[in-house]
């Protein structure tokens, strides 16, 4: 755990997550549309690295459901790397950030990680 977040006495406050738009439909309802096969593609792919699989797994199963990026950097790569890897689930749209001071905080959509799920359990399912 970080030193900050020992020596802080600061309440942790609830997060309000905001309301996501699906990305796509489960594979068995229909053809995604090309729009659709394009957002779904970018979140495949960015999981389909394993330094960003191994970050966004650190994140989702981090006490909270978010991260401090000092919580999560230990993946075997450099800061500048771990920061790459970031930004790069972040224009996927897998996790949000927010900076609080020094740190910068990361947690996942869960939206979206609830729509992702769906695209493959529903279609598993049929």
């Amino acid at each position: 755990m970080c030193q900050h977040r020992r020596m802080s006495n600061a309440p942790v406050l609830p997060l309000i997550q905001p309301e996501a738009a699906a990305c796509c439909p489960p594979l068995n309802e229909r053809p995604l549309t090309s729009e659709e096969a394009e957002r779904t593609a970018r979140m495949f792919k960015a999981l389909g690295d394993p330094v960003r699989l191994r970050l966004f797994s650190a994140v989702a199963s981090h006490e909270g459901g978010e991260a401090c990026v000092c919580d999560i950097s230990d993946v075997g790569v450099s800061q500048p790397t771990v920061s790459h890897h970031l930004k790069k689930l972040k224009e996927a749209g897998l996790l949000s950030s927010e900076r609080r001071g020094t740190w910068v905080y990361y947690r996942v959509e869960p939206a979206v990680l609830a729509a992702m799920g769906a695209l493959l359990t529903k279609a598993a399912a049929a």
